[in-house]
């Protein structure tokens, strides 16, 4: 099984607080609520204070693996390389 990352950014800004990167192989999609819960860098943000971008299995690898820094646009929601 093949799961895309899920990046979690803060709503007002775009900063990107957690990517929880790409996984393969025998691994267990986990929902939004399961990772507050695991996730320590999540389990101290205000949840309504954070939004989700969930990205299929290889979207933007080369963009990823050649970039220095990435944030969410918040008024387009996009990714913005750098």
């Amino acid at each position: 099984m093949n799961i895309g990352r899920r990046i979690y950014y803060e709503k007002d800004t775009g900063t990107i607080v957690l990517d929880t990167g790409e996984r393969s192989g025998s691994v267990v999609e986990t929902s939004v609520e399961e990772d507050f819960e695991s996730y320590s860098v999540l389990k101290t943000q205000l949840r309504e204070t954070i939004c989700v971008l969930q990205l299929n299995y290889g979207d933007y690898a080369n963009e990823f693996a050649s970039c220095s820094s990435v944030r969410v646009n918040p008024e387009t929601l996009k990714l913005e390389f750098s």
